[in-house]
């Protein structure tokens, strides 16, 4: 992770927020956010949009700056954005820290119940 970047983000990852980032209209820049899961068993799911959004920046790769609402730095504090694809499809997955418990999904996240 390059010094003051707070989330990790792959080549792939980056290559396809530029794709979306670009059909949008705003080049460049992405949004994400944490969004509560509706369970109420405490998941945090990943939601991207385009542009900035009043965020902080929080990771550049490839021309590529991602913001997110800094209420939710430390949340976002080392975690791993990925994207893959395949004949069925595709999607963004987030890889936490040790401390956190990953979602089936993939795109979601948890305070391990461990800890």
């Amino acid at each position: 992770m390059q010094k003051g970047q707070i989330l990790r983000v792959s080549s792939a990852a980056s290559a396809e927020l530029g794709r979306l980032s670009s059909f949008s209209g705003r080049p460049g820049h992405m949004y994400l956010d944490l969004v509560e899961d509706t369970s109420g068993e405490g998941w945090l799911h990943i939601r991207l949009q385009s542009g900035n959004l009043d965020g902080v920046p929080i990771a550049r790769i490839d021309g590529i700056t991602v913001y997110a609402p800094s209420h939710q730095l430390q949340m976002l504090r080392g975690l791993s954005l990925n994207y893959y694809s395949d004949l069925s499809g595709g999607g963004f997955l987030i890889s936490s820290p040790n401390g956190y418990e990953g979602c089936s999904c993939g795109a979601g996240f948890r305070l391990s119940k461990t800890i």
